[in-house]
Parts: C-alpha cells; structure tokens; sequence
C-alpha cells in the first residue's frame, strides 16, 4: 500500500483544516517545500498536494508553490484543488506533476472528465469527498444530490483508476479512518482506491492494508507527531 503524506497548501504555507473548515486552519509551515524535503529524507516516495484556496474558490491560486513542491523533492507528486479545466490540467502534467486529482468537475463536468481520461489516462485521478453519506463539492462547502457508491460505479464505468475518497466528518479530526467505507469501495469497484481522513494510527494503516486499499492519505497525524513516517511506511508494507 502507497503512502502519500500530505501538503495542503493555503496562501502558500502547509496548514491543515478540521472537518474541512476554513475557520478552522492551523498553520504547519511557511516552507511547504522543506515539508516535502522532509518527506523525502523520511524514505516517502509520494506527497499529497492540495490548493485549499483553489477548491474553495475554483482557481489555482498555489499552483506556483505546488510546482516547486515537486521540483524540490522530485518524489511522485498529485495535485488537487481547483482544476475545472483542460489548461490547467495540461499545466500541471507538462511541468512535471505526476497526476492531477479532479474533484467538483469530476461531477459537475462529466465532459471534462472524459477528456481528460481520454489525453491522461492513469495520470487523471478523482477525488470524492464524503459529508453525510452524500458527495461534496466546491472545497466541501456543499453536498451533491449523489452517494458515494452511486458515484463510485459511474466513474469506474468511465474508465477512471484512482478515487482518492475521504470522510470530510474524520478529516485533522484524530478520530481514526472510516475502514468500513474503504472495505466496501474496495469490494465493490476493481480500481485504486486511496484513503484520506483521519488515518491516525498504525492499526489504521494496518487495517486499511487489510482491507485492500491502495494508497493512504497521511495528514495531521504526522504533523502532530502522533504518526511516525518510517514506522507507517513499515506498517504499509
């Protein structure tokens, strides 16, 4: 199983939110690239990129610092946040991002997904946030009219590989991942599923192992200094 610890980008520092709030953000680092430096020097082989400020608002506002994120570490890098269009996405690849993540427009703009599976393939991934049993959107400030396994199977039909899916209610909330909503994705859909929200613990990264997820988001667990890298990285393998 892949780990991806994570940079949420906000003004160009690393901050993490709780549940999703912009209210409520703690600010980790002004240097997100030292933050990806570390990751590298931990054995990391991936990191997490989102633009808060772009999922909110529909922009790439980071889009420079997440750039230098990838240039600075050279690991696997994804980014999501604010990407509803086919420049912004050929943007990022063309300079060296690893995978782009579509999240509001992978629902609201079914063309555009399909577009972007037909050019990227594999290097188009989907991010599918949970509030409530139902989809959220537009940097989780609204929920969708659609369920995650409804959506799910729509986007597999699709030809979609990677679903990055988090529990918004479990995100910087230090209460453990939803294991049983991975276990029933990872049932359902023969695709990548990659774990985000409130992955706390080794037991949690055990259990999402066991449950057959591919990948694990680690975020304010490592920041806080509840979760060890190398001991997670142990734990995933």
């Amino acid at each position: 199983m892949r780990l991806f610890p994570a940079i949420d980008l906000y003004e160009g520092k690393a901050v993490r939110l709780l549940k999703g709030d912009y209210d409520k953000m703690t600010v980790y680092s002004d240097q997100p690239c030292q933050v990806a430096l570390t990751f590298q020097r931990l054995g990391m082989d991936s990191v997490h990129i989102v633009d808060l400020e772009g999922a909110r608002d529909g922009s790439t506002p980071n889009r420079e610092t997440a750039l230098a994120i990838k240039r600075a570490c050279g690991l696997f890098c994804e980014i999501g946040g604010g990407i509803r269009d086919m420049d912004v996405i050929e943007s990022y690849l063309s300079q060296g991002m690893d995978r782009v993540i579509l999240g509001t427009a992978a629902l609201m703009d079914r063309a555009l997904l399909k577009q972007a599976l037909s050019v990227y393939g594999d290097k188009i991934a989907v991010g599918v946030d949970v509030k409530d049993g139902k989809v959220a959107i537009r940097g989780w400030r609204e929920t969708a009219d659609m369920g995650l396994m409804q959506f799910a199977g729509e986007l597999t039909a699709l030809g979609v590989k990677t679903i990055i899916c988090t529990d918004i209610s479990r995100d910087g909330a230090m209460r453990g991942a939803n294991r049983e909503m991975y276990r029933q994705l990872t049932s359902a859909f023969p695709i990548d599923i990659v774990a985000s929200g409130g992955v706390s613990d080794l037991e949690d990264i055990r259990a999402l192992k066991r449950a057959g997820a591919a990948g694990a988001i680690i975020g304010k667990a490592y920041y806080t200094g509840a979760l060890k890298l190398d001991e997670a990285k142990e734990a995933a393998q």
